[in-house]
């Protein structure tokens, strides 16, 4: 076996290449910054799970995986980009970082990048995984507007499922119901009072058993946690809010302050708290979407130029 040795070729480490790893790379080597991107997979973060997107500038429809391919090939030509390497450790030495992946490799940097985002909370029923991108969705703002005119549940009760219900019946669902395994929901009360006026549904102390269907969704089995009695509902698709678990692994490593939420803090320009690192997209929290994440990334890129002894006229 070859002895491991560190490599030096590159200034700033971009991990995670979702829609904030690109752009940051793209901003980077435009800018005249060494960068190496690393993604455990083959890169596109979330987006390329969305079936189809309409709500990125520039294309009326497009479906994620495309979109994220045109970003992850945009990327390559300003990048090294490292597909299937993980970060597995991370240390910070002096004004330097030290990064060990699982291609037992090693390299040595002078800014990081986190761009490694979060996943959606899953039910872990029977169906969910299998229906994915049929009529089970985790973003009312992404997949919503395939639903128009159908009938549709909201699982969750907190603000952003009372929100995803509101939002999905003012764009004309047929029919949207929430149902949440509490007795209470713990959204807040106007948004309650809202989702209520609109004719929204509640179905409360109830669980999702299963998501039924072939090719699409056709149902779902709920079950009431008082009686234990089990039913069956005909729907068109599920939203999934039961939140998201952001991917701070690597942040918590370097010692990167976190909000009550574990999502990354920073400023306006993309700092954390750790001279070196700065962070972009749904790591950060915020509202989640792709524009926003392409915007964090470019902001990042160009400020991590301040410990790099680079100039960018801002």
């Amino acid at each position: 076996m070859e002895a491991m040795y560190t490599i030096n070729n590159y200034e700033v480490a971009i991990i995670g290449a979702g829609a904030a790893g690109c752009a940051a790379g793209i901003y980077a080597g435009r800018s005249g910054i060494k960068a190496v991107l690393f993604d455990e997979g083959m890169g596109g973060g979330l987006a390329a799970t969305a079936p189809k997107i309409e709500n990125y500038p520039g294309f009326e429809s497009i479906s994620g995986m495309e979109l994220s391919q045109k970003f992850v090939e945009h990327a390559k030509k300003y990048v090294d980009f490292r597909a299937g390497e993980k970060v597995v450790d991370i240390k910070k030495n002096g004004n330097d970082f030290t990064i060990s992946t699982t291609a037992d490799k090693k390299y040595s940097v002078k800014a990081v990048i986190l761009c490694t985002g979060a996943t959606h909370k899953k039910l872990g029923v029977k169906g969910e995984m299998e229906l994915s991108g049929k009529g089970v969705s985790y973003c009312a703002t992404c997949d919503g507007f395939f639903f128009k005119g159908k009938k549709v549940v909201v699982v969750g009760g907190g603000n952003t499922a009372l929100l995803d219900a509101i939002y999905l019946q003012q764009i004309g669902c047929k029919d949207v119901e929430i149902i949440h395994r509490r007795d209470v929901l713990r959204a807040e009360e106007a948004l309650q009072k809202e989702a209520k006026e609109k004719g929204i549904v509640f179905t409360l102390n109830s669980v999702v058993k299963s998501i039924n269907g072939k090719e699409m969704v056709k149902s779902i089995t709920i079950e009431n946690l008082a009686d234990k009695r089990e039913k069956e509902i005909r729907v068109d698709g599920i939203f999934i809010a039961v939140g998201e678990v952001p991917q701070n692994e690597i942040a918590k490593m370097l010692g990167v302050e976190l909000d009550d939420q574990g999502y990354v803090v920073v400023d306006r320009w993309q700092r954390t708290n750790v001279k070196g690192v700065y962070a972009a997209g749904d790591i950060t929290g915020g509202v989640r979407q792709i524009v926003t994440a392409c915007a964090e990334g470019a902001i990042a890129a160009l400020t991590s130029a301040e410990v790099l002894g680079k100039k960018y006229p801002y």
